[in-house]
């Protein structure tokens, strides 16, 4: 849920969004749809992608697909846009740190990693090459073909870019949950988190 209200900040504040996010407005803006929804179906259409890469969703994983895009869209509803500078740029910084406590939750819980990330590891172990490589083709490729069908990029996408993996640490480091003695909660722990964080 402070995914969905964290990026829905971002989107009031005008002035930049995520590099999903700026697909997913792209998208909205030509089928109609709101940004919610839309990030509701890319999700779901990624994780088929996981099927070929032999990905293993866990409940986050799922939660991810069926939340986020409601929690965005229920704060857009009662969010309205910010006027003047000092208000969009308080939206843009308190999305992007929220969205850091969302990420450090997120992990933490260790219930599997989100549609897109687990796409850029199971691509990363499908391919040899490197997280930060794939992440970065993806990424790019998911920003430039946003932003040509109409999505925001600026000031709040470069401020996101270059603060949201120290964000995730510092967040990560302040949720950690201890392993249970027995191993009990190892739906998707190891790996997949640990990728996520090297951005």
């Amino acid at each position: 849920m402070l995914y969905g209200a964290s990026s829905a900040l971002l989107v009031r504040s005008g002035l930049g969004l995520e590099p999903w996010n700026v697909l997913h407005q792209g998208l909205a803006e030509h089928t109609g749809l709101s940004m919610g929804v839309v990030l509701t179906i890319v999700g779901a259409a990624v994780l088929l992608l996981w099927i070929p890469l032999r990905q293993r969703p866990g409940l986050g994983t799922v939660s991810n697909v069926l939340v986020i895009g409601a929690a965005m869209d229920a704060t857009l509803g009662v969010l309205p846009d910010g006027h003047g500078w000092t208000p969009r740029i308080a939206m843009m910084v308190a999305g992007i740190v929220l969205n850091g406590a969302a990420t450090g939750l997120y992990i933490a819980a260790r219930f599997g990693p989100g549609p897109r990330d687990g796409l850029m590891t199971g691509l990363n172990r499908r391919t040899g090459l490197s997280v930060r490589l794939v992440r970065t083709a993806v990424e790019i490729t998911v920003v430039v073909t946003g932003f040509a069908l109409g999505g925001t990029v600026g000031l709040g996408t470069l401020l996101y870019a270059v603060s949201i993996g120290p964000l995730a640490q510092v967040f990560l480091r302040v949720f950690a949950v201890p392993s249970a003695p027995d191993g009990g909660t190892v739906v998707a722990a190891g790996r997949p988190g640990r990728a996520i964080l090297r951005r």
